[in-house]
């Protein structure tokens, strides 16, 4: 009786389980479809902005391949029914374009390298140094941050123009040599250094540019280079203020040389679009490079106080 007591025992206790387990699969794939669909419907996001973000650069390099009577043809599609490369082989031939090109390339990695420099040399002094006034410029930069640059362009351009410089490759380069932007972002990243390793430094007869050059420069390095994309990318694309300063055909830089293929008469877009396509071929290369650099800077930068 005891043997067949425990037994009945036995299947009721397997008799309750036995639902409740079935109700844990139950809820357990009901959780593991919620997952799958909000990671369908992610995919299907992100695959509608990259369709969206690619899209113009698709029409541009297809444009590129056309005659500009066939670019706004009716049922002209994205795939170029009679391809041809007498755009870029007019735009090698006809304009300066590699002049152009050289120009914003030399430009645009001087004043990179340069304002990566300064900036960082000018955060490591408000971030590790005390002073008086220094509180004072800390607030003078981000304030110089939240003045948008079409205010200061005709200040800007008498200052430089006062300086004899229009006109000038200089021009190009001078004010953007330490941008308020670079410095604050060099000074919130170097804050985070510890001083230990300042004053071991000191303590074994580095000299004060020594610690900035061979301590603090390769700790902040995923900043620099941030900051240096950063840097090229304006310099690099800049139309405004190269087109507030220069006049001389001559010393045109792409963005400029490109926008004077428009006339009042005609535009060659399909041209145009050969230009911005190879144009685009630097930048692309530059992200490829620093990219891991890039990305570090930019997540821990957004991290730090």
């Amino acid at each position: 009786m005891t043997i067949l007591s425990q037994r009945a025992e036995s299947l009721d206790t397997v008799a309750t389980v036995l639902p409740e387990a079935g109700r844990g699969r139950d809820r357990y794939r009901s959780a593991r479809g919620g997952e799958r669909a909000r990671r369908a419907l992610t995919y299907v996001g992100l695959a509608v902005w990259l369709l969206l973000s690619i899209a113009p650069v698709m029409w541009g390099l297809s444009g590129s391949f056309k005659r500009t009577g066939d670019l706004f043809a009716p049922g002209s599609g994205l795939i170029p029914a009679d391809p041809t490369l007498d755009n870029y082989k007019n735009l090698l031939t006809e304009v300066p374009f590699a002049q152009w090109f050289i120009t914003s390339l030399v430009i645009a990695t001087v004043s990179s390298v340069v304002a990566t420099f300064t900036c960082a040399l000018v955060g490591y002094g408000l971030a590790k140094y005390r002073f008086r006034g220094q509180g004072l410029i800390f607030g003078m930069v981000l304030s110089a941050l939240m003045i948008p640059f079409a205010v200061i362009l005709i200040p800007l351009f008498v200052e430089v123009s006062s300086l004899g410089l229009t006109n000038q490759y200089l021009a190009y380069v001078i004010p953007f040599l330490c941008p308020a932007f670079g410095v604050f972002l060099m000074r919130q990243f170097i804050v985070g250094v510890p001083d230990e390793l300042s004053e071991a430094a000191r303590i074994d007869g580095v000299s004060e540019f020594g610690i900035f050059m061979r301590i603090v420069l390769p700790i902040i390095r995923p900043a620099i280079g941030a900051l240096f994309v950063w840097m090229f990318l304006q310099a690099y694309n800049d139309f405004l203020w190269p087109n507030t300063v220069m006049n001389d055909a001559g010393r045109y830089t792409l963005t400029l040389g490109l926008n004077s293929l428009r006339t009042s008469f005609a535009t060659d877009y399909s041209m145009i679009l050969a230009g911005t396509m190879l144009a685009a071929i630097p930048t692309v290369i530059l992200f490829i490079l620093l990219r891991k650099q890039l990305i570090e800077g930019l997540t821990s930068g957004a991290v730090k106080g």
